[in-house]
């Protein structure tokens, strides 16, 4: 029989962990991985055992070994108390916040949150008598000055969501407790690896596995870490709703947590890279990325964080739509579709000035949000200049 891996990991770098968490070849006659657990339907062997609810899984949302494997991995790397999976990251932010807040309850919810949290949270929570309140991503302990009585939570996310403002976090976070609020925060862009979200003072922390954790631009995936405050409230909201990802997708998430380590460096790198170099671009405005020495959020930035994504934004000197049309389309190596995280290059244009309500976006010229996939970085850069230049032949 194969032998376990060992308990005392913390001893280990963030690598080895990240091959050795949640796994036990022993408990699983030697294969490497733990397996593809499909079912429903759990059998007791006796009258007394399933009136008692004896033994570890008794249905199949409840959980299967496939799915405690994440969960436990998630929670060692995350450090929290404990982790619960969802079918997207849309789906593990609306999780968590149905977990601290109630009709009546008032939510502070940073102004560059994703776009798709702010709808749910102006459609279904309004709707069931939460106020929601949007705040200046760059408050800080300021935003002891919005808290109310019925003040019960607070949605941070670091860096902003295509606007790439940094939050002090930490601050925001012993505002809220020490009013005996909670703080979620969306953790996409850097994962547990990059910012420790609990160290650091979040509750609740909301990664879209969809990223990062899978690699490959094919997987659906939400998580949702909690502390040990936190962890019961948040483990009796997922029992509530029971919105558990398939047991596939799951495993396509076990299996990018083993590579997640090494391919968040890369992307990092060449991403910093990349925006160094656009950035000395005459056709560039500014970039906004918290790693470059000159963004607004960089000492922040230093400060809390071990390193970078391949997620940032650029602004663009003034062009009409058609050249900027006529850059973007004829772009070989980056593809223009949502998401990120993949292994290859994407760019997207964007606008938050219909949705933003505490702050006014004003850029001065078109916005792109750029993923640094692991193409060669020359090619990507020839990609870009071929154009800049059908962007410059229409003005």
């Amino acid at each position: 029989m194969s032998k376990s891996p060992p308990r005392d990991r913390g001893r280990f770098g963030a690598d080895t962990r990240l091959v050795l968490a949640g796994r036990d070849p022993g408990a699983q006659h030697g294969f490497v991985n733990t397996p593809i657990y499909r079912g429903s339907t759990v059998l007791y062997p006796t009258y007394d055992d399933i009136k008692h609810r004896r033994g570890r899984y008794n249905y199949g949302t409840s959980g299967t070994p496939t799915m405690d494997a994440l969960c436990e991995a998630w929670s060692e790397i995350a450090g929290a108390a404990g982790t619960v999976l969802a079918p997207s990251g849309l789906s593990a932010l609306t999780l968590a916040l149905m977990t601290c807040v109630s009709a009546g309850d008032h939510l502070l919810v940073t102004d560059s949150a994703y776009r798709p949290t702010r709808i749910f949270c102006d459609g279904v929570l309004k709707r069931y008598g939460v106020e929601v309140e949007y705040f200046d991503p760059v408050i800080g302990a300021g935003i002891a000055g919005l808290m109310r009585e019925n003040t019960r939570a607070v949605l941070v996310e670091a860096p902003g969501s295509q606007t790439f403002e940094m939050q002090d976090v930490p601050a925001i976070a012993e505002a809220m407790h020490a009013r005996g609020g909670t703080v979620v925060m969306d953790n996409t862009w850097a994962t547990p690896l990059l910012f420790p979200p609990h160290e650091r003072g979040v509750d609740l922390a909301v990664e879209a596995g969809t990223k990062y954790l899978s690699g490959g631009s094919d997987l659906l995936l939400g998580l949702v870490s909690a502390n040990a405050e936190h962890y019961p409230a948040l483990k009796r909201t997922y029992e509530h709703f029971a919105n558990c990802p398939g047991p596939e997708d799951i495993f396509l998430g076990l299996r990018g947590l083993r590579t997640m380590g090494l391919r968040l460096r890369e992307h990092g790198a060449r991403g910093l890279a990349m925006a160094a170099w656009l950035q000395s671009r005459p056709e560039v405005l500014r970039v906004l990325h918290p790693g470059l020495p000159d963004d607004p959020g960089h000492a922040i930035w230093k400060r809390d964080f071990s390193g970078a994504s391949g997620l940032f934004g650029v602004i663009l000197k003034p062009v009409s739509e058609e050249a900027l049309a006529a850059f973007l389309d004829g772009l070989e190596l980056f593809g223009m579709g949502f998401s990120w995280g993949g292994f290859e290059s994407l760019v997207i244009p964007f606008d938050p000035t219909v949705y933003r309500t505490a702050t006014r976006w004003q850029p001065g010229g078109p916005a792109l949000r750029f993923h640094i996939g692991l193409e060669d970085p020359e090619d990507l850069k020839a990609d870009l200049e071929a154009g800049f230049a059908r962007m410059a032949a229409l003005g």
